[in-house]
């Protein structure tokens, strides 16, 4: 408790005065020449022999065929989709636009596989992605969401990857996640080598060297991550046997109407943010949600950077302070033990964010309705017992009753 206590007088406190520019005469040093807006790097993907645009599209919150275009035509040339997403309108964009390019892109879906999944099941929501994709393969199929090893334990879904690598219809496998358990999951796959790929969120917030970088002196040895405080070295782990890595999440939250003023041409936030993970040597690549030709055009100014550790701190530290009272950490899970409903604290502020960080209230609501333990007895609960239990300082009675209230 001492040690969350002085991580939250930390966030709440000393964090607000160093978001305001400590920086100084360095900022100058900071800018960078912007490239025209189309990919300039392509990276190997692990051992899949795959060759990936640095900076990759997000499909999320895109039905539109023409964006999709848009970042092929800006030299991107993996896309990443899920059957999940908009209803399945995300691979149909993607199929539409990507229809006679096929062989110039690699195409990435995921599918929710639980404990009790069938082959079967599996294999019908393969066929279907196949299909809006207007494809026979994909290149990389994901487990999708992957919160316990249990899902990772379930050998209907090795059977099922087996025969359909056989059959032609996916290249490799992989398992994506972001929840407070997801050092575990990357553990079980990376000791068992069971997958080629891993998509997991990481962000310069969850980076022990952003902090270090500029607070040595207060910090000493105390990890201001701690929450996942061996992401990195699984990253390296995962780099190191060959395994793919992707990262997403990375704009943390993608919030920028608090630091917009900051913002200058070629030096925009989203291009700190990808600067920053793109130079983690274990890092392969990223992908991000894209949804306007603008958007992709600035997102790919960052392609290539060989931004050191370090650089364009004062937009990150500006944002980081813009989100300190409402941003919740992807992977903790710390609240949860003090909650008697089970109450899925970090997923019903993880969609919240879609609300009120993406500005996308149907997605978010979309998302809400999915969740088996949402906020709903959040509004009577009077003990509000997880007060208190948020490392970094969060009121979480206050943000859970918001996000039922904006999105039930």
């Amino acid at each position: 408790m001492k040690r969350n206590l002085e991580r939250r007088d930390f966030l709440k406190g000393g964090l607000a005065t160093l978001g305001l520019g400590v920086l100084g005469s360095s900022s100058e040093a900071l800018a960078q020449n912007p490239n025209d807006g189309r990919v300039q790097r392509y990276v190997p993907l692990g051992r899949t022999g795959m060759r990936i645009s640095d900076i990759s599209f997000g499909s999320s919150r895109n039905t539109d065929p023409a964006v999709v275009r848009h970042a092929f035509d800006q030299g991107i040339n993996y896309f990443d989709t899920a059957e999940s997403y908009q209803g399945g309108q995300a691979e149909e964009a993607i199929g539409q636009a990507l229809e006679g390019v096929r062989d110039q892109v690699y195409l990435a879906s995921k599918v929710g596989c639980e404990p009790d999944t069938t082959k079967a099941e599996l294999m019908r929501s393969l066929e279907g992605s196949l299909r809006r994709l207007r494809t026979d393969h994909i290149d990389v199929y994901f487990n999708h969401a992957v919160n316990e090893v249990a899902r990772l334990q379930n050998e209907q879904w090795y059977e099922f990857i087996a025969t359909a690598k056989a059959q032609g219809k996916i290249r490799f496998s992989g398992m994506s996640g972001h929840s407070g358990r997801l050092g575990e999951c990357l553990d079980y796959v990376i000791d068992h080598e069971s997958v080629d790929v891993v998509l997991v969120s990481y962000n310069y917030g969850q980076d022990p060297g952003f902090f270090k970088s500029y607070v040595k002196s207060f910090l000493k040895d105390f990890d201001l991550v701690a929450e996942q405080p061996n992401l990195l070295s699984l990253l390296a782990r995962a780099h190191e046997k060959g395994i793919g890595v992707i990262t997403m999440k990375t704009l943390r939250g993608a919030r920028r109407n608090d630091i917009a003023a900051f913002e200058k041409p070629g030096r925009t936030f989203p291009q700190a943010a990808f600067g920053w993970v793109l130079s983690n040597p274990d890092v392969d690549a990223l992908v991000v949600s894209m949804t306007n030709s603008e958007e992709i055009d600035e997102y790919l100014q960052a392609s290539g950077s060989k931004t050191p550790r370090g650089a364009r701190l004062e937009l990150l530290k500006k944002h980081l302070a813009s989100t300190r009272e409402d941003y919740c950490e992807p992977g903790c899970e710390a609240c949860h033990a003090s909650c008697p409903n089970q109450v899925a604290v970090n997923e019903v502020l993880r969609t919240r964010m879609y609300a009120t960080h993406y500005g996308d209230v149907g997605y978010a609501r979309g998302d809400y309705a999915k969740l088996k333990d949402n906020a709903s007895l959040c509004a009577s609960c009077t003990d509000q017992p997880c007060i208190g239990g948020c490392p970094s300082g969060l009121d979480v009675a206050k943000l859970t009753r918001s996000a039922h209230r904006m999105l039930a």
